[in-house]
């Protein structure tokens, strides 16, 4: 019986291996990966360089900042279930053509609303990318203990590339203009298409029924609605604006409409039953918590680095590097904690060790610590990679592998949810504890004060006008408020993850290492035409 289970996994490894060894598909998709995250973050050090050569409005601006994340996070659910339909690969490669083309565009754009829109095709092409990658290597490792190496190696790529996108941006703007932290994508896609046409097996999942096309336009509305109007709120702007109220009624008005929709297919285009499963839901409340409790806290941190410690934007950079450092390396050992530890205690402690991270930051002052801070950092990044590989894993293989595509695009958008949720809840608790520190500086004028209430950047610019004593108690405040406030965050931040710690307690004790296959079900469908899959609306 046991020679017959390992001749069935062996020809499982083959089929889905499509004549390539899966460890060099991982490669491929990392790389992919890596685009991705990279291209997340390497514009934020050209921004400068970006509005003194396009002069963009104020308004052009923000597009040219957030429509990436926006296009990106709306678009997860409709192309990771249309890659379960018509072929995970044949998504991918789309997404490494569009990805491609887009930069492109970006490199030679010439006026902001050229940028916009090919930063806009780029959030397809990722939107494209990332959830193929998750559901290509949950076929290509149906063995839990590799599947489990694989997404820790995974997950630490993803953090490389969040990290050395500045860096990397940085570096070519010293030595070239701003287009170049577009350029470099794209002979990187030149090579990645004829290599993941080459190597990458095809999948998809049992194609029954149509594909619900009306149903994926009412899933990208509905997110592109919420994640515009969370944005807005983690700019600050009022929860009861027009521009961020309509948009999140409209947001969630189509998105329960969706799931009612849903509910009521005979083949829906996301099987809500997965969520009825404790590890996949739980799962998913355990990522959106930890990306809720530190994005947010990780762009007040590095405002601290850089306004009250006065630290360079290259010295923020390097302070905050052994933060992702530790983060792979949890990343990479991963496989085994998970392991030893099982599900529900691994990702439990990521988030006790998260909290104890966080309330080890308390202690951070008005004056500089690089121990206490490379601590914190420290336990922080290795507690939440820890969190996330848990609940990443665990997702991943309680979704059925004909659903695997739709799975990895519910798993990325609670990321990206959690992470502009996160934003807005902690910007707000820091405002809301910032402000009242600068009611009443002696001396100060209150419309000063009202204006260095905004933020602490603003603080430092309105005490440099007034100048004198006034402008220096002014500046002591606000630098004194802004520390209260972000030690007030911490506070808050570490209950999320407290309550994190206690949701992971519904993960399975133990990790089954069963191949995730059911019975009958190969691990790579019998060959259909793309062409016969039937479009409902």
């Amino acid at each position: 019986m046991s020679g017959t289970t390992t001749a069935a996994a062996m020809s499982r490894r083959r089929a889905a291996g499509a004549g390539a060894s899966r460890w060099v598909v991982l490669v491929v998709l990392c790389v992919s990966l890596l685009l991705v995250a990279v291209d997340a973050t390497v514009l934020h050090v050209a921004m400068p360089a970006v509005t003194e050569d396009l002069k963009p409005g104020a308004t052009e601006l923000l597009w040219i900042v957030d429509i990436y994340p926006l296009v990106c996070a709306s678009l997860l659910i409709l192309f990771g279930t249309l890659g379960d339909r018509v072929g995970r690969r044949r998504v991918l490669l789309l997404g490494y053509g569009l990805f491609g083309i887009a930069s492109g565009a970006a490199t030679l754009a010439h006026d902001a609303q050229v940028l916009i829109g090919a930063r806009a095709l780029l959030g397809v092409g990722g939107a494209m990318i990332m959830p193929a990658t998750l559901s290509i290597l949950r076929q290509v490792f149906p063995d839990r203990r590799e599947r489990a190496l694989a997404i820790g190696i995974w997950s630490a790529v993803a953090a490389v590339g969040a990290a050395i996108g500045p860096l990397l941006g940085g570096f070519l703007l010293e030595h070239f203009w701003w287009g170049s932290v577009f350029l470099i994508n794209i002979p990187l896609m030149l090579v990645s298409l004829p290599v993941g046409r080459l190597l990458l097996p095809e999948s998809k999942g049992d194609g029954e029924g149509p594909w619900d096309v009306f149903g994926a336009l009412m899933a990208a509305g509905g997110l592109f609605a919420l994640v515009f109007a969370v944005k807005r709120l983690g700019a600050g702007q009022p929860l009861f604006g027009p521009f961020t109220l309509l948009p999140l009624l409209a947001g969630a008005a189509l998105l329960i409409a969706f799931v009612r929709r849903q509910r009521r297919r005979t083949h829906p285009l996301v099987d809500l039953r997965m969520f009825g499963r404790p590890a996949f839901g739980t799962s998913v409340g355990c990522i959106v918590l930890a990306m809720l409790a530190l994005v947010g806290l990780e762009l007040i941190a590095a405002q601290y680095l850089q306004l009250v410690l006065r630290l360079s934007p290259l010295q923020t950079g390097l302070r905050l590097l052994p933060l992702t450092f530790a983060a792979m390396a949890a990343g990479l050992v991963g496989s085994q904690l998970l392991q030893r530890l099982g599900p529900r205690l691994m990702v439990t402690s990521g988030f006790c060790l998260t909290t104890v991270a966080v309330l080890t930051l308390t202690l951070m002052g008005g004056d500089d610590n690089p121990g206490l801070l490379l601590f914190g950092f420290v336990l922080l990044g290795f507690g939440l990679e820890t969190t996330l590989f848990g609940a990443y894993e665990s997702m991943l293989s309680e979704a059925p592998q004909a659903q695997s595509g739709g799975a990895a695009a519910i798993g990325e958008t609670s990321y990206q949810l959690g992470a502009g949720i996160g934003i807005a809840l902690l910007g707000s608790v820091m405002n809301a504890a910032y402000t009242p520190g600068l009611s009443s500086v002696p001396g100060v004028p209150a419309s000063a004060s009202r204006a260095a209430g905004h933020s602490l950047g603003e603080a430092y610019e309105v005490a440099g006008r007034l100048g004198g004593a006034r402008g220096s108690a002014l500046r002591h405040a606000a630098r004194d408020s802004f520390v209260h406030g972000l030690h007030v965050t911490l506070l808050v931040s570490a209950g999320l993850l407290m309550l994190g710690a206690v949701l992971a307690l519904r993960l399975p004790r133990v990790m089954h290492c069963e191949p995730a296959v059911t019975e009958g079900e190969p691990a790579v469908p019998s060959p259909r035409k793309a062409e016969d899959v039937r479009v409902s609306v």
